[in-house]
């Protein structure tokens, strides 16, 4: 008689075991790459650096893209790994490089900078251990299920990766109000039971897609989208008289060569007897329609989310008496309804897919998210509450509407022995385009805010005592300094002002200017200025990626000329290729 305990390998029901598995799995990958957003004060506090100094900049910016950069790199090649060696196996060992940095996170020695580089160093490991679970857990599943219940498990895995980027925000907050290494050291309790769970449970299912490494795919494509996001991270910083750094000719120098990488790897690909991946699953147009409109709707979710924490945190949470130093904890329990919304609508869709096909769940889903982002353009900055729950929380069901039919639309359509490859470019889809939102929203806003926060800044402060040169030389600050200073949850002028000493002078109101309604008020009007720019981009990608779901055509399951026995046998039904 089989064992029934979750800790076995011939559990009767093993695809709910491997649904439960990959589950955790995708949920603290996704967690680790927003909870440091939201924490981040908390963590250079607690090192002991001050990350809006000129020179810790960079620490600011790896500790927040980092772990992105890494994942969004390494997907695709471990995916095409999990095809040739099999794809638990490098599932699990990517719990254990996850669990080891964490607990390496958690240990950080050192303070200054000696102390952010060992962060920012494990989180890179970090990186690693989620590009493993990242790759390949949807394609344990797509392995596991049968075509016709393939919907509800991806759904519900794709529920878990995409709430968990808002969990994240949620759980910082609450995390560094307690300590700052309990942020990291919350994964290490989920990754060891995790790890354990792995290894004793999940076995190989799927088809192997033996041959050769790709060595010279996975240097031009990993290179090349290193070189291309790095570029776009460093664009957002001043450079010379510049509010960005896009005139930067080694900012400009590394997205060429990104881009240059990327193309040769195409070429690359369609040449190699053994491609890391191949590029003919482009012409299956679910698949391709599907991983355009999944990286078009992962840049828009970035970038509200990263507006979104700059609204509530600069100007709506002061406006209504919460101090600079608490509003990372609120802004993450006020954008609750979007993750409500989320976990509502993605599981439901998923599993309505499976019967009905994905496109019209997925073409509805972005055009509700295109609507909400003009609606949230129409509330005035300082909103009714209800009016901001209202809208985040349709955007969350619009995006819980998109993304389980996406991911179930793109792993039905591919060969069974491609399935770690296409997972990993799905993976990629959804990681660069989170770090592609930062780049370019935070751009977009910088560019809207350039226009008018220089004189109001200027106008602002010389009203209230700042003597007229000092408040030319901070309004002439770009505005990235103000928006990483909100976006950290310090005190904007304080942190401007602080260092020329003029807040101590008697003939300055430092009391208002220090105030809780002086930035918010002050910022307000350029912010909405920048925020129309933001959101009317958001929404058009969230259009266009309507329009690519649609065109990836009805319900489609590509036939295999010889299934896995497991994925017959456990449901006695065939998978075909069907078309709704």
């Amino acid at each position: 008689m089989a064992r029934t305990g979750i800790f076995t390998k011939d559990h009767p029901h093993y695809r709910w075991v491997a649904l439960s598995n990959t589950t955790l799995g995708m949920l603290m990958a996704t967690i680790n790459s927003s909870i440091v957003i939201i924490s981040l004060p908390a963590i250079f506090t607690g090192i002991k650096l001050n990350p809006l100094e000129p020179g810790n900049v960079s620490y600011l910016l790896w500790m927040l893209m980092g772990y992105m950069l890494v994942t969004a790199v390494l997907v695709v090649m471990f995916g095409r790994m999990g095809d040739q060696y099999g794809r638990v196996r490098i599932y699990n060992l990517g719990f254990v490089i996850f669990t080891v940095a964490a607990i390496a996170l958690c240990l950080d020695p050192f303070t200054s900078g000696a102390g952010a580089m060992w962060l920012i160093a494990w989180r890179f490991v970090q990186g690693v251990g989620g590009a493993m679970l990242f790759a390949n857990s949807t394609a344990i599943l797509t392995d596991a299920f049968p075509a016709n219940k393939r919907g509800f498990a991806l759904g519900l895995n794709q529920v878990a990766a995409i709430a968990g980027s808002f969990l994240g925000l949620i759980l910082g907050g609450v995390l560094a109000e307690i300590d700052w290494r309990a942020v990291f050291f919350v994964s290490v309790p989920f990754g060891v039971i995790g790890t354990i769970w792995s290894y004793k449970s999940l076995h190989e299912v799927g088809q192997k897609n033996p041959g050769r490494n790709d060595w010279l795919g996975n240097a031009t494509f990993g290179i090349g989208l290193i070189a291309l996001l790095t570029g776009i991270t460093y664009g957002i910083q001043p450079y010379g008289g510049a509010s960005q750094g896009w005139g930067n000719p080694w900012v400009l120098g590394s997205i060429i060569a990104g881009i240059l990488l990327l193309i040769a790897f195409v070429f690359v690909e369609r040449r190699v007897p053994s491609p890391m991946f191949d590029m003919k699953l482009f012409r299956i147009r679910p698949f391709s329609a599907g991983l355009f409109a999944g990286l078009l709707a992962a840049v828009g979710r970035g970038g509200l989310q990263f507006m979104l924490i700059i609204w509530l945190q600069g100007i709506w949470l002061p406006l209504h008496g919460y101090s600079y130093e608490s509003t990372p904890l609120w802004a993450g329990i006020y954008m609750l309804p979007i993750t409500i919304g989320f976990l509502i609508a993605g599981p439901m869709s998923g599993a309505l897919s499976d019967r009905f096909g994905s496109r019209a769940f997925a073409t509805v889903g972005l055009v509700l998210v295109a609507l909400t982002f003009i609606g949230l353009l129409l509330i005035p900055v300082n909103f009714e509450y209800w009016q901001f729950a209202v809208l985040t929380g349709l955007n969350g069901i619009g995006s819980g509407l998109f993304s389980s039919p996406n991911r179930t639309a793109i792993m039905n359509s591919v060969p069974a022995n491609e399935r770690g490859a296409a997972s990993g470019m799905a993976g990629v889809a959804l990681n660069a385009g989170s770090s592609l939102s930062i780049g370019i929203f935070f751009s977009l806003m910088i560019a809207g805010l350039s226009v008018a926060l220089p004189t109001a800044l200027t106008s602002g402060l010389t009203s209230h005592g700042v003597p007229q040169q000092v408040a030319a030389q901070v309004g002439a600050t770009p505005p990235v300094g103000s928006l990483f200073a909100a976006f950290l949850g310090y005190n904007p002028i304080a942190s401007l002002l602080g260092p020329t000493g003029v807040l101590q002078s008697p003939h300055v109101d430092a009391a208002t200017l220090t105030g809780k309604e002086f930035f918010p008020q002050l910022i307000s009007g350029p912010f909405h200025d920048g925020l129309v720019v933001v959101f009317i981009a958001a929404a058009v990608m969230s259009l266009i990626g309507a329009v690519a779901s649609f065109a990836g055509g009805a319900k489609y399951v590509h036939e295999e000329t010889s299934p896995a026995p497991r994925q017959v046998t456990e449901e006695g039904e065939e998978v075909g290729a069907t078309r709704a």
